[in-house]
């Protein structure tokens, strides 16, 4: 705590006084402070340095300026006993608290206006910190732990996703090369819940009414029969199971089964609505999620089921 001799000196004047009771309450700048004191930035500038030599204020950059706040140890009891006192006896403290609403109201509409401007086509150009990644690991952080079963899996990088939060994910996979990068993903990742089988998605190696959720990531149009995928999927769900596919909209790009061995392009809509229906089950919906802007412009289909408790 800075020294009290310190404190008792740098507070004689009354227009420090002022600044503290305004950094009290809100962060300003100095162009903010100059505004709401009516004083000459020169002044202002030299009050706020002989404060931050007495360690009750430190500053922080933001663009290219700075906004001053009270120091968060700096304050103490003594300094709020005076502080209390000169809001009391400074004829100023009422209209300066007034004043600094509306500078901090201007700061908010300046905020406001930018995000009025870029209604509509915000996040299709680049926002900084903005990412699908970031948005599926806060999702996942919400999910409950639970058995899932990620079908198709292949290397395991979606399981590994998975595992963060699950209680345990089986990945199946029908090439032996993919399940043993798996593992070795795993291993390196101190992963532990994760249990690669080797396996058809229409003959998956899980039991019965075993799993609470079912994946299918991408991995759907590879099934040389997509019905009996789904159809494995609510055999071995447990009741109130649910079943997440993501996969690409039908298209018609040609060149996809011999670049990435696809045997279906795609599925519409209702293609995945009636498989689910067709297994049993219920409340099933589907929505085009994602669309690439390069050509071929291939779109993600997310579709969704449940089975019946």
């Amino acid at each position: 705590m800075p020294s009290i001799v310190k404190i008792l000196k740098v507070v004689a004047d009354p227009n420090r006084l002022r600044i503290l009771l305004l950094l009290r309450d809100e962060e300003l700048s100095v162009a903010e402070l100059q505004e709401i004191l009516v004083m000459g930035q020169s002044t202002i500038s030299t009050h706020l340095s002989q404060l931050k030599q007495a360690g009750l204020v430190e500053d922080r950059r933001t663009g290219k300026s700075s906004l001053y706040r009270l120091t968060a140890d700096g304050s103490g009891q003594v300094l709020e006993g005076l502080l209390k006192q000169a809001c009391a006896e400074l004829p100023e403290a009422a209209a300066d608290q007034a004043t600094m609403r509306r500078v901090v109201k201007k700061r908010q509409d300046k905020m406001r206006s930018f995000f009025d401007s870029v209604a509509g086509r915000l996040g299709k150009d680049y926002v900084p910190g903005k990412s699908w990644k970031g948005v599926a690991e806060a999702l996942l952080r919400l999910m409950p732990p639970m058995v899932i079963a990620d079908l198709g899996a292949g290397e395991g990088a979606f399981a590994l996703l998975l595992a963060q939060r699950a209680t345990k994910v089986i990945a199946v996979d029908t090439s032996a090369k993919m399940i043993e990068v798996g593992r070795e993903q795993a291993l390196r990742s101190g992963v532990k819940n994760v249990e690669y089988r080797l396996g058809d998605m229409e003959e998956v190696p899980i039991d019965d009414a075993s799993v609470d959720l079912v994946f299918f990531s991408q991995s759907l149009h590879h099934a040389l029969h997509p019905d009996r995928a789904v159809q494995e999927a609510w055999r071995i769900l447990k009741p109130g199971g649910r079943i997440v596919i993501l996969d690409l909209a039908k298209h018609r790009f040609e060149e996809a089964r011999e670049l990435y061995a696809d045997e279906w392009l795609g599925f519409s809509e209702s293609e995945l609505e009636s498989m689910l229906e067709k297994a049993g089950f219920h409340h099933a919906q589907t929505s085009v999620v994602h669309k690439e802007p390069e050509t071929p412009q291939f779109q993600t289909l997310l579709a969704v089921g449940d089975k019946a408790s």
